[in-house]
């Protein structure tokens, strides 16, 4: 499966180093524009098409009052993310299930 092209070479390509470097620069860049930009604003546009996107679930074709609308896409989004709770709590609980190294084990 090939990777991400980055500056000519995939993602695979690149040594242990140079993704550190890399991943190092990406959280610098992360808090300077946190820094100087307000991440309400930046995220915005983001935001707002995540939401329509259970606006476009519910009514496809646009049919319905923007009431019902609205009504039907606040269930779909907490069908979301009630369901995204539910996946995190299984994968815990299996998590849980596995039996964990002792301290020996890991030498």
């Amino acid at each position: 499966m090939p990777g991400r092209q980055l500056e000519g070479r995939t993602h695979l390509e690149m040594d242990e180093a140079e993704r550190a470097s890399r991943a190092l620069r990406g959280r610098i860049g992360a808090h300077r524009l946190h820094a100087t930009h307000d991440p309400r604003e930046t995220t915005k546009a983001a935001r707002a098409a995540f939401m329509s996107s259970f606006e476009r679930e519910v009514d496809p074709d646009g049919l319905l009052e923007p009431e019902e609308r609205a009504r039907r896409a606040a269930h779909a989004r907490a069908a979301h993310f009630a369901r995204l709770a539910y996946l995190s709590a299984k994968a815990r609980a299996a998590r849980g299930r596995r039996p964990r190294p002792r301290y020996g084990d890991l030498m």
